[in-house]
């Protein structure tokens, strides 16, 4: 259905020249995201300034059109797909980066500034912004914070909630406001910073935030760890986290995993084992050494293989090769993959890598497991074949959510809701949180207009 003429005319004075496009072959290229779902909109704006969001969100309320907020489209749940028709706004030209600040350890930037483009920025000051997605490179600073996007750092940094300090936004009444502090500390009402973060463009489109800084240390050691079993794997995980020094990566890949690796690229050097363990420390030197053996202490025990220490770059290099080369092997085996990242409490890890094991075999699946063992966050990966195991597939994704919950986890440590994960919510929230969630939903948002259809069953 188009857009009404009237909001057509008011979308032309706030965007002028090529800010606004009702083309079919632009609208196409903003229908979807990767997580292969897809809908055209009905318009697509490209806000470059503040004042441009708040009178886009006035206008769009006025009408009662749905308004998608997007960033560079790399999530997996389908969070910025339009499924409701209506207005994309793509924030991709709002990418300045407007303050480093290095005495205050703080950056004020953009929503549509890429994660990789600010940590370039960031290297001469001898900072970084520890959210570090494997998209990072093309990612946006809003795609992060709508989702709260974080990344193998997370384990010792945090998320974006923990490294974020404020946020300017419009809200679905059309009212900018300011949230949160440039200090590193503030208890001055309610956290919206935190709340708007993961939100998924629901509540508010953001137009500018204010990140926390931390300096980028001086060294790394890289560790890679084989295990006869994921079950040893998974129990060295647990005692890794138990000890005092905090890796900055600690990735799990599970045995299906390396073979799909080593399958893949033959010459890559991927080892024959029943799982693995990147580890990575950091901090200064002269600590280095005692640091990583603290943590290669904890490594050691029933079901370890070998323990390798990187010496130089072209050895870390050769220890992180099993990881990548695991996406491009699974893009091979099966297009239709269903990628979810469920969470669990690190001490219950071994359970959910076996429970995956057995969602394997009971639906005749392939089903990898890796990721970031270190937050109990593991990238389950359905591969399905054919449209048979398809079928299958969709009745594995049930029970593994049921599993996850049953071992006191979550549905998603960084990928988000979307529309992929939006019937199961009640799994995971009773109905009186839903309840509290629908009621800040309308607070924010009274019309229902911004990214409607999405997170909220």
């Amino acid at each position: 259905m188009p857009l009404p003429a009237a909001l057509l005319d008011t979308l032309r004075d706030i965007f002028r020249d090529d800010a606004l496009s009702v083309a079919e072959a632009e609208r196409l290229a903003y229908a979807y995201d990767n997580s292969r779902l897809s809908a055209s909109p009905d318009a697509v704006v490209f806000p470059t300034e503040h004042a441009q969001a708040g009178a886009l969100v006035r206008a769009c309320r006025e009408h009662h059109v749905p308004l998608v907020a997007r960033g560079r489209g790399s999530n997996t749940t389908g969070a910025t797909v339009p499924v409701a028709g209506g207005v994309v706004a793509s924030f991709e030209r709002m990418n300045r980066i407007l303050r480093i600040d290095t005495d205050n350890r703080l950056a004020v930037v953009e929503p549509g500034v890429l994660n990789g483009d600010l940590q370039q920025a960031l290297e001469p000051h001898g900072f970084f912004w520890p959210p570090d997605p494997s998209s990072a490179p093309w990612c946006s600073i809003g795609g992060n914070l709508a989702c709260n996007s974080a990344g193998p750092r997370t384990v010792k940094y945090g998320s974006p909630r923990e490294n974020t300090l404020g946020l300017r936004a419009v809200a679905g009444t059309g009212e900018g406001f300011r949230c949160g502090t440039y200090t590193s500390k503030g208890a001055t009402g309610y956290d919206l910073t935190r709340l708007l973060i993961g939100s998924e463009g629901t509540l508010a489109l953001i137009t500018e935030a204010t990140l926390k800084l931390t300096p980028k240390p001086s060294a790394v050691r890289t560790l890679r760890a084989t295990y006869t079993d994921v079950g040893a794997a998974a129990r060295a995980v647990a005692r890794i986290m138990a000890q005092p020094v905090t890796p900055c990566a600690l990735e799990f890949i599970d045995d299906v995993a390396l073979k799909l690796a080593r399958d893949h690229a033959p010459d890559a050097g991927v080892p024959v084992a029943g799982a693995l363990l990147m580890i990575e420390v950091d901090g200064e030197p002269d600590a280095l050494p005692a640091s990583a053996e603290a943590v290669a202490q904890a490594a050691r025990g029933d079901g370890l293989l070998e323990l390798r220490v990187a010496e130089t770059a072209a050895e870390t290099k050769a220890l992180w090769s099993a990881r990548k080369a695991l996406s491009p092997a699974q893009r091979k085996l099966s297009p239709h993959k269903i990628n979810e990242d469920v969470v669990v409490p690190v001490s219950r890890l071994p359970e959910l890598v076996d429970g995956v094991k057995r969602l394997a075999a009971k639906h005749a699946l392939p089903i990898v497991s890796f990721g970031h063992a270190g937050n109990g966050n593991l990238h389950v990966n359905l591969l399905p074949r054919d449209d048979a195991e398809r079928e299958r597939a969709h009745a594995a994704l049930a029970e593994l959510f049921a599993l996850v919950i049953a071992l006191d986890g979550t549905l998603s440590g960084e990928h988000g809701i979307g529309i992929a994960k939006r019937e199961f919510m009640p799994l995971a929230l009773s109905g009186e949180t839903l309840g509290l969630m629908r009621g800040i939903k309308a607070a924010f948002d009274p019309d229902g207009i911004l990214n409607p259809g999405k997170l909220l069953p």
